[in-house]
């Protein structure tokens, strides 16, 4: 039977090679994330924050005012680095670990997240490590953000997701093992046949951020499946990538505009 290393071994390789894009491109975590948690787990600051699958660090260092401390857990070095590079918060920490296996102390931290990362990583091992590391009435929470944001063009929206469609089936195509994942839609009915939680509830926010037509284009570019595309060799014309340069740069143009993202939370109370 493969290890833990072995079987994740082409999800760490996915996201390697193209840190800096993905930090540049990336959304943070909805404002009003800390707020909602805090009415489950009270109003008081935590102590520790535990943030699984932290990439680089946009969804560690969001708690880096609202925390005493906060640990980023990731396997990728290359992201690790990044999170490293843009690291200005003392009481923000990274290190190497794996969503099942953090090594960490029992019952060492209020909250625990993982942002836009649980559908790469084994849910039973993972809602069993959150509940270790957890104390009693500590808050599990997953958050992942609707693909593309609704940018102030239907046409550019409209674009991107059939450039990401396309992207899905020629990655069918690619040679070698492909990375183990699991629908985002089934994480909450996961969360309570885990007996990890002793409530699960599902929750939306909404997310306003901004971005020109070069960031509607690198969140394209910052997608996995992209990625693994353009890194075995695919020229961008076949993932339809210059047309949606075209009709970005015409729609959106040069200037910021608000990027609406809805966020998915699936959360879960020790």
């Amino acid at each position: 039977m493969a290890s833990f290393e072995q079987q994740f071994a082409p999800t760490i390789e996915r996201f390697s090679g193209f840190a800096r894009d993905y930090d540049r491109y990336r959304p943070s975590p909805p404002e009003a994330l800390a707020s909602l948690l805090a009415q489950y787990r009270g109003p008081e600051e935590p102590v520790l924050v535990v943030d699984l699958g932290s990439g680089t660090g946009l969804s560690s260092r969001y708690w880096a005012e609202r925390a005493v401390e906060v640990i980023g857990i990731e396997p990728s070095a290359d992201m690790r680095r990044e999170a490293s590079r843009q690291a200005s918060d003392a009481n923000v920490q990274y290190r190497d670990g794996y969503s099942h296996a953090t090594g960490l102390p029992a019952q060492c931290a209020q909250i625990v997240t993982c942002m836009q990362a649980l559908h790469w990583m084994e849910p039973q091992g993972t809602f069993t490590e959150a509940r270790r590391i957890l104390v009693p009435g500590g808050v599990f929470a997953a958050i992942d953000y609707d693909w593309p944001p609704a940018s102030s063009s239907w046409r550019a929206d409209q674009a991107w997701s059939a450039c990401q469609e396309r992207a899905a089936r020629l990655e069918a195509e690619l040679a070698g093992a492909r990375p183990p994942r699991w629908d985002k839609s089934g994480h909450a009915d996961r969360m309570r046949a885990s007996e990890c939680f002793r409530f699960v509830r599902e929750a939306a926010l909404h997310h306003v951020d901004a971005g020109s037509w070069r960031r509607h284009v690198g969140l394209l570019r910052s997608q996995g499946g992209v990625m693994d595309l353009l890194k075995a060799g695919r020229p961008e014309s076949d993932l339809g990538i210059s047309e949606l340069e075209s009709i970005a740069r015409l729609e959106l143009g040069e200037q910021d505009r608000p990027f609406n993202w809805t966020a998915r939370l699936r959360i879960g109370v020790v």
